[in-house]
């Protein structure tokens, strides 16, 4: 944290952040106003929260993505903002909205419900708002970001992408410094661990050689390893970790909201462990780059209106990879409902909607509750779609222009998401994590990229691997494949079979009327069986996880009395 004081304005930089002490004092004295605050961090690189007290009202504001955020609810009627959600749900005494559970069985769910808080009366400071708090105890909100043109061409995108990876991961770098990080084989890793050996960084990274015999991850990391000088590499063969769902029975301190986390919890933490006794003190994570680098399909439906000959080119392909069918993407393509429809539609068709069919052209992935999902669920997630719709009147504005843009800011989102959660589980490990590619300066300048020239389904990762040129080796930079944990996962469900069976048969959302017993207890034994992703399933177990790692841990153990004073008691329990 760095802070600086002026007259009667505080403020403090939370997090990795390019602004010096020095930058940040001569900040402060242009502060007059609460106002004046968000000025504080124009230009600033980094992930961190900005917070500015000015005579008595207050602004502070996470990330544009939200891997740092915000929440905001009412104590003793007064408006109070936490980083953490569950800090608020505590201090108001209330108990998780089953509405919102009701959602998390449903994995990638649509903007804006994906950045909801889990209870009642607590609210996110929606990511890219500053929150100002009052003197008299109110509160309002103010937008400060707002998603780029995607227009420059890839050769002119290309270096800002550079340029910003490259000052995301040498701010947080002393040279000198032992760092952790992960070697997959696969580009994004890979393209850190360049970056944080030009800026001097001693690196101990770790490769997972999967089970799988066509598995080419472990090669393309040997292959980077011999062209990183001085680099520690571990090379863990997975028979060797502890599986996937290792771990599941013990009880964690639970997050602000459900996670797949669950599924290598016990793996990573084993990795932070071997890592810090390699001298590492912070880990460097490749998450996001797979969200934030390559534009979602949904950018189809303006490059027809604007290139028609291109766009039916790129509808070919897309296709040809995927499968998709003719009539229904067509539809897809040439509708023009807007985002408070969709939704509105997506909770029409909740009870009859079959499996969601691959994602295409639409605002997001078509929405479907898994076989276990009762029909109450249903209701709940359709009443959260139409109230999204359309808020005090006012139809939901979508985070850009069109679809397209939209659906890849949004992925941004989904990823920071992802990041949040992870820097929470790696500090609970011991070995703070760093999520580069999730920082705001990174994904603005990936966001300005032409969607069209990322998004080919011919070429994997344009944008990444132009930026990359000249700093990663080229037999990775110009990998075309992309390796995954298949067997690890299914081995795993394989291994806490009895687990799962007790978990079905005592589980907290069946007690919440959330899901059926007997479907889910067919999906938690026979997933092969399912006929649905496993994302579905991932997501709940996560949600069933978190149930109950609350009910185990009902006080949050990073909340510690006053030694003089103590602390309020919470109201009682609301629901």
């Amino acid at each position: 944290m760095t802070t600086a004081a002026t007259g009667g304005a505080r403020l403090a930089v939370a997090g990795a952040c390019s602004l010096s002490p020095a930058q940040l004092r001569a900040r402060a004295k242009k502060v007059r106003t609460v106002r004046d605050a968000p000025a504080v961090a124009e230009g600033a690189r980094g992930s961190f929260h900005l917070l500015a007290s000015v005579d008595g009202e207050v602004y502070g504001r996470g990330t544009a993505a939200g891997d740092r955020r915000l929440y905001r609810g009412d104590v003793a009627g007064v408006a109070v903002a936490a980083d953490r959600a569950r800090t608020l749900a505590w201090l108001t005494g209330r108990r998780p909205d089953p509405a919102r559970l009701a959602a998390r069985l449903v994995p990638r769910l649509p903007y804006p419900l994906e950045h909801a808080a889990m209870w009642p009366g607590v609210a996110t400071v929606t990511p890219g708002h500053g929150l100002r708090l009052g003197r008299d105890g109110s509160w309002s909100t103010t937008p400060w970001w707002h998603s780029p043109p995607s227009e420059l061409p890839l050769a002119e995108a290309a270096p800002l992408v550079r340029e910003a990876l490259r000052e995301a991961v040498a701010l947080r770098i002393t040279p000198g410094q032992t760092w952790g990080a992960d070697l997959s084989g696969g580009m994004d890793s890979t393209s850190l661990c360049f970056l944080a050996a030009e800026a001097g960084a001693r690196l101990v990274a770790v490769t997972l050689h999967w089970s799988a015999a066509t598995n080419q991850d472990a090669s393309y990391a040997d292959h980077a390893a011999r062209a990183l000088p001085g680099l520690t590499h571990l090379v863990f063969p997975s028979a060797e970790l502890p599986g996937h769902f290792a771990g599941m029975t013990e009880r964690a301190e639970p997050g602000d909201a459900p996670t797949v986390l669950l599924r290598d919890l016990a793996q990573q933490a084993e990795l932070a462990r071997v890592l810090r006794e390699h001298g590492a003190r912070r880990r460097l994570s490749g998450h996001g780059g797979d969200h934030v680098v390559t534009a979602p399909p949904a950018y189809l439906h303006r490059l027809v209106r604007r290139h028609p000959a291109s766009g039916l080119r790129h509808l070919a392909a897309h296709r040809a990879r995927a499968r998709w069918p003719l009539a229904a993407t067509l539809r897809e393509l040439a509708g023009h409902r807007p985002l408070g429809r969709w939704l509105t539609d997506q909770a029409d068709t909740l009870a009859t909607a079959d499996r969601p069919g691959p994602r295409r052209c639409d605002w997001s992935a078509p929405l479907a509750p898994p076989p276990w999902a009762t029909g109450h669920a249903v209701g709940l997630l359709a009443g959260l779609l139409r109230d999204a719709a359309v808020s005090d009147g006012v139809p939901v504005a979508p985070l850009a222009k069109d679809r397209g843009a939209h659906a890849w800011a949004h992925s941004a989102r989904i990823a920071a998401t992802g990041a949040g959660q992870i820097a929470r589980a790696a500090a609970r490990a011991g070995l703070p994590n760093d999520a580069p590619f999730c920082d705001d300066a990174v994904i603005d300048a990936c966001l300005r990229a032409r969607p069209e020239q990322t998004g080919h389904p011919a070429r994997y990762k344009p944008l990444l691997a132009a930026a990359m040129r000249g700093i990663v080796p080229e037999a990775i930079r110009t990998r075309t494949t992309k390796d995954h944990a298949g067997e690890e996962w299914q081995a795993g469900l394989v291994a806490r079979r009895r687990d799962l069976a007790a978990w079905a048969d005592d589980s907290r959302l069946v007690e919440a009327g959330l899901a059926d017993p007997d479907p889910l207890r067919r999906a938690f034994l026979s997933p092969g069986l399912l006929g649905t992703g496993a994302a579905v399933l991932e997501s709940t177990i996560g949600a069933e996880a978190w149930l109950r790692d609350l009910e185990a841990h009902p006080h949050p153990a990073y909340l510690k009395e006053h030694a003089d004073e103590g602390a309020p008691t919470p109201p009682a329990t609301a629901p």
